[in-house]
């Protein structure tokens, strides 16, 4: 696997140890890095020849964001340490206020002083801060993984299908989907944006329990998503898509006591000798209008003459 393609799951992995510092009542260094240390094993233990797939690459996670994590415990570890020393003045300062002869003028200035060291702290975690978020949007504007959904973005589409063109001809067939949600905006509009990531996610999930670890799904854009069935033929290709047809249709998301029922229409083409990334994903794109028109919920087919 690639360095690029390691850099992709950031997200992922910021979003699993902040759900796991939520998870701990009072959440400590040693508790962190426990988890990285579970996580460095589960990397040890991965054959790289066997990453295949999203479900594999998930277990493994790059060593930017480690150094990430670390830096952000270290920073927060040493600004508690800097803030309990400034806790231990202030409590000196209170106790020689209970002296009958205050020095009223000596006090305010140890006031003063815990108060600007304070400040000059403040300012320097928010300063370790701000880097560290820039250095996680930083990964994550190269990351090959939709934030949101999980899957492959369109960025490692692009990546996937020029490698494939490249090739020029392949040694089996290779088929590509392109799903939309239908009325994806009446969603959103009537039941708000939240509602709409959560079908997002609730298509995502489905459809990659529903394919092989050979295929793959990558989110194509808004409400799009693109699948790449690999080593299939037409009937089979046939039989992914009515699958995938019905698990959507029969399934439902409960958002807020309302049961949201979405249904997909689907644009289908093969890969042909010479193809370009433009050429496959413009057939796909063809019939998926096809399919927009003739009343949604269905799939289509664009095919070259001849075929």
């Amino acid at each position: 696997m690639q360095k690029e393609d390691l850099k992709s799951l950031v997200t992922q992995m910021y979003e699993e140890l902040i759900d796991n510092i939520d998870a701990q009542k009072r959440p400590n260094k040693e508790q962190i890095l426990t988890f990285l240390q579970d996580a460095t094993s589960t990397i040890s233990s991965i054959n790289d020849s066997e990453i295949d797939s999203i479900e594999h690459a998930k277990l493994a996670f790059t060593n930017a964001y480690k150094e990430i994590a670390h830096d952000t415990i270290n920073s927060y570890q040493q600004t508690n340490n800097t803030f309990e020393e400034l806790s231990n003045v202030h409590k000196e300062a209170i106790k020689e206020c209970s002296d009958v002869h205050i020095d009223l003028s000596g006090i305010t200035k140890k006031f003063d002083d815990i108060q600007s060291q304070m400040i000059q702290e403040v300012k320097r975690a928010n300063e370790i801060i701000t880097g560290l978020n820039n250095k996680v949007k930083e990964l994550e504007r190269n990351s090959n993984l939709d934030s949101l959904t999980k899957v492959f973005n369109r960025r490692a589409l692009t990546s996937y299908l020029n490698t494939l063109c490249s090739k020029k001809s392949l040694s089996h067939e290779m088929h590509l989907l392109i799903l939309d949600i239908d009325d994806f905006k009446v969603i959103n509009d009537t039941y708000g944006h939240i509602a709409g990531d959560k079908i997002l996610i609730f298509i995502a999930n489905m459809l990659r329990k529903t394919l092989r670890d050979g295929d793959k799904v990558f989110r194509y854009g808004g409400e799009e998503f693109v699948i790449v069935l690999n080593r299939i033929d037409s009937t089979t290709c046939l039989e992914v898509t009515n699958r995938i047809l019905n698990l959507i249709r029969n399934n439902q998301l409960i958002y807020k006591g309302a049961s949201l029922n979405v249904t997909m229409s689907i644009g289908a083409t093969i890969y042909y000798k010479d193809d370009t990334p433009d050429d496959i994903i413009a057939r796909a794109d063809k019939a998926l209008y096809r399919s927009k028109n003739a009343g949604k919920n269905q799939m289509n087919s664009e095919l070259l003459h001849g075929n």
